[in-house]
């Protein structure tokens, strides 16, 4: 490849053109100004979206990872640019989001001296990065920018955040680019050994009540066919984690809910009567555990994952298949054998149901005076057919979203998993509509997250991005505010939310909007919204006092679960 002399700035667009980047998310500043010059320079091939906030900006390009396996790519200035950037960087690495995070520093001669927004962004975000570096050679950035993009998207997938100093951004390099295809003693994908799937298929063959959790490591893994194969072949009942749904069909038989906290009763209560575990792309949460000291201890435990620091970590394991698991789903398929468990199954279904009739009916049958969060998600359901994205923020909403949804395709449930950001939703739907534009993307949000990046209906102002936000508005901080209905007697202590007048908000960004106060209205809004071209806003007053349930008490046994 010929080399030409170009600037540190124009390499740094250049080196983002040859990973294929062509969407970016990001704002502007002195630091990163020259950066900015020269993508304006570049604007016919390298579209930057100015969201309002760089958190904004950051959550938006994981939404973007998320509804396309691609690398998102955030970009910021120094000092508050940088540091407004954190929360989006820790929310990436804890759920595994590919995001390569550029950043403005100060002059190279003004490092450590208290300049003007000056940051050790290096420092504040090593413990929340897959990797990081600070350019301040300008020769080094083909080559950082080439293992940035590596690392970020390889393996198990996270975060990567550069820094570069402004003279760097001025000074002048010969200008090559070669991809990043291997690292020294780094190796993303584990070796697989042979003899542990075969002692898995064993435990798996001769089980009478094996269990499958699935995590998202199946969707990161683009493994959907074969894990529905395995799970088909073997007749196994499966339950996913948050961040698993959608990677199986929610009305697949096989599929029997959600586990965790406020996950579905029978695979909750089963987990601790099944003879083997099989865990497959997940990692053990605590929200899916419970206590650790009475989770699955009859069990036989396989572990499928990439991550070798997963094995063993919160849940001692039997066995480890290690690899990236549409490689070990493959190799351990023909090794299976075909099963009934006709009896383990019907289990599953009797506990379904007692959880229909006590839980799920109330929600989604008008037997509340008051809309419940569920018949909202119900209405959107029949509206769309299960055919759209679904991004949801974190609290109430996030749990009966999480619940009530159905999911058709992969790739259509992105929200906030270990780190539970608040904010997260509305400018992650903004990067999920521009990553899957053919979609229909639906935005869940709570009254207290909604105002937690409100600013962003700006960014959907001026991009035109044709995304359907439902803010279900309860006036509280609604999972904290029933944790102090249960544990607190009712002592609700700056949970009560004075919301402003959300649909004025809306219109004043020119968003369609509209309010709904009653069940009547209900219907017909969620159509008028799912059937608009353009960006919507439908706000849905819900009961005010309403709960999710199920609920595993905070260390409670997994067998604790609670129907009310």
């Amino acid at each position: 490849m010929s080399t030409q002399k170009i600037s540190g700035a124009e390499a740094v667009v250049k080196c983002l053109l040859a990973e294929g980047s062509d969407l970016i998310y990001g704002y502007p500043g002195g630091a990163i100004m020259p950066v900015y010059d020269k993508l304006y320079k570049y604007q016919d091939k390298i579209h930057h979206v100015l969201t309002r906030h760089e958190q904004g900006a950051i959550h938006a390009a994981q939404g973007f990872a998320r509804v396309t396996g691609k690398v998102g790519v955030a970009i910021a200035t120094s000092g508050p640019g940088a540091t407004n950037l954190v929360t989006g960087i820790a929310d990436a690495q804890i759920d595994s989001t590919p995001l390569v995070c550029i950043t403005g520093q100060v002059g190279s001669n003004l490092l450590g001296s208290d300049a003007f927004q000056e940051t050790d962004i290096i420092s504040i975000s090593t413990p929340v990065t897959k990797w990081n570096y600070q350019i301040t050679k300008v020769s080094d950035i083909p080559e950082v920018f080439a293992k940035a993009f590596y690392i970020a998207k390889s393996g198990r997938p996270g975060p990567v955040l550069i820094d570069i100093t402004k003279d760097v951004q001025f000074d002048t390099l010969d200008f090559k680019y070669e991809k990043c295809t291997e690292i020294r003693s780094y190796k993303p994908v584990p070796d697989t050994d042979e003899k542990s799937l075969q002692i898995a298929a064993d435990l798996i063959n001769n089980a009478k009540k094996p269990f499958i959790v699935f995590g998202q490591g199946v969707t990161l893994g683009k493994a959907e066919e074969e894990f529905k194969t395995l799970v088909e072949k073997a007749n196994i009942p499966s339950a996913c984690t948050l961040l698993g749904l959608s990677a199986f069909p929610t009305k697949h038989e096989l599929n029997v809910g959600m586990v965790g906290m406020h996950g579905h009763y029978a695979p909750n209560k089963l987990t601790n009567e099944c003879d083997v575990l099989i865990a497959i792309g997940m990692r053990f949460d605590d929200r899916v555990t419970g206590n650790l000291e009475t989770y699955a201890k009859q069990a036989k435990v396989i572990h499928f994952d990439i991550d070798p620091s997963e094995i063993d970590k919160n849940v001692k394991t039997d066995v480890a298949v290690l690899g990236n698991v549409k490689s070990t789903l493959t190799k351990i398929l023909p090794l299976l054998k075909e099963q009934k468990h006709t009896s383990w199954l019907q289990e599953f279904k009797d506990l379904y149901q007692i959880e229909y009739n006590e839980v799920i009916d109330a929600q989604l049958n008008a037997s509340h005076e008051g809309i419940t969060m569920a018949e909202v998600i119900e209405s959107i359901n029949k509206e769309t057919s299960g055919e759209a994205v679904i991004v949801s923020d974190v609290g109430q909403h996030q749990m009966i979203a999480s619940r009530y949804t159905n999911f058709v395709h992969p790739k259509s449930k992105i929200t906030s998993g270990g780190l539970g950001t608040m904010g997260f939703a509305l400018p992650a739907s903004i990067g999920a509509k521009m990553g899957a534009p053919e979609r229909e993307v639906v935005a869940i949000i709570g009254d207290g997250s909604m105002q937690m990046n409100i600013q962003e209906l700006g960014t959907i102002l001026q991009t035109k991005a044709a995304v359907k936000i439902v803010v279900l508005n309860n006036e509280f901080l609604g999972m904290v505010r029933q944790w102090q209905e249960l544990f607190f007697d009712k002592r609700y202590a700056s949970t009560v939310m004075t919301n402003p007048d959300f649909v004025k908000i809306a219109e004043g960004y020119s968003i369609n909007a509209n309010k709904v106060t009653n069940r009547e209205e209900l219907k017909s809004a969620v159509a008028e919204m799912i059937a608009s071209d353009e960006s919507y806003f439908l706000e849905v007053c819900v009961e005010n006092e309403g709960n999710v349930f199920p609920m595993i008490p905070t260390g409670a046994t997994v067998s604790d679960v609670r129907l009310k």
